[in-house]
């Protein structure tokens, strides 16, 4: 018979590791990171990028309590990450500074994904729609994420009013999931972020401008079945330009995502990509 890990011996055990584990991570930062934490009220001068994203998507899957459940969560969320500073050399940890959802700080039960990429509620549900923002900010500029994850591979609901690539969202789970990302440039940079009527906005902002500027896109995305399942496949590149001319490019991510819901009106193919199509 498999040993047990300490954690899977009971409910306590389990909690005394997930404690331990935050923990050790604090001490770690403490020691070894320089985390970013130094606000100023005014702005830095200069926008490098911005984005808004739409907060009530009134998709059928989820209801309307726990839709206003995350607006309330990124409402208590967004005023503790606005106006932070990320000097050369800092390190953006975005649970060293929205610290832990609890009933206690205010946060409602909102909608979250678990590790098996179903759906569930849990305290503080909806603050990915946060991170999310901010990653698609960073990867338009030179800063370098460091620490990113990813939900599992499902695309669970049909695109509506969708902004980005899907698969560019970011999986956080306090704090051992974290999104963090480094400033290696001599350049200071700044997060602006708040809660609007419909939108969360976000800014970065940064005491100069750049060399270089930033796109990211997707690639080659298309619907594809593979032994009756379909699944949504493709890359997202990040390009960096130089008067206009790319001057390189990265992989940023290969979806391979199980679809979720009716396939039926999507132009879907067959086996491998090169075979035709299968018109809903």
């Amino acid at each position: 018979m498999t040993r047990k890990l300490f954690c899977e011996i009971s409910p306590l055990t389990y909690k005394i590791s997930y404690e331990s584990h935050i923990l050790k991570r604090k001490i770690t930062d403490v020691l070894k990171t320089h985390i970013a934490k130094d606000k100023e009220d005014s702005k830095l001068p200069f926008v490098i990028f911005e984005h808004q994203s739409l907060m009530r998507r009134r998709l059928r899957k989820v209801p309307v309590p726990v839709e206003e459940a995350k607006v309330n969560n990124l409402k208590i969320a967004t005023p503790k990450v606005d106006r932070v500073l990320i000097k050369p050399g800092e390190t953006f940890s975005f649970w060293s500074l929205v610290g832990r959802c609890t009933v206690q700080n205010g946060y409602q039960s909102g909608l979250m994904v678990a590790n098996d990429g179903q759906l569930k509620k849990g305290t503080g549900g909806g603050l990915c729609q946060f991170s999310n923002l901010i990653h698609w900010m960073i990867l338009h500029s030179p800063l370098d994420v460091v620490e990113k994850y990813h939900h599992e591979q499902v695309d669970m609901f049909p695109d509506s009013d969708r902004q980005v690539p899907f698969g560019s969202g970011t999986s956080i789970v306090y704090n051992y999931l974290d999104y963090r990302f480094k400033n290696n440039t001599q350049t200071t940079y700044q997060l602006i972020t708040y809660v609007g009527d419909k939108y969360l906005h976000g800014e970065l902002r940064a005491s100069e401008l750049p060399k270089n500027t930033y796109e990211v896109k997707m690639v080659d995305e298309k619907f594809v079945e593979e032994n009756g399942q379909v699944y949504r496949c493709g890359n997202i590149f990040q390009y960096v330009l130089e008067n206009e001319q790319i001057i390189s490019e990265k992989l940023i991510k290969t979806n391979h995502a199980r679809v979720a819901y009716d396939t039926s009106n999507l132009k879907v193919y067959k086996g491998n990509t090169s075979t035709s199509p299968r018109v809903g």
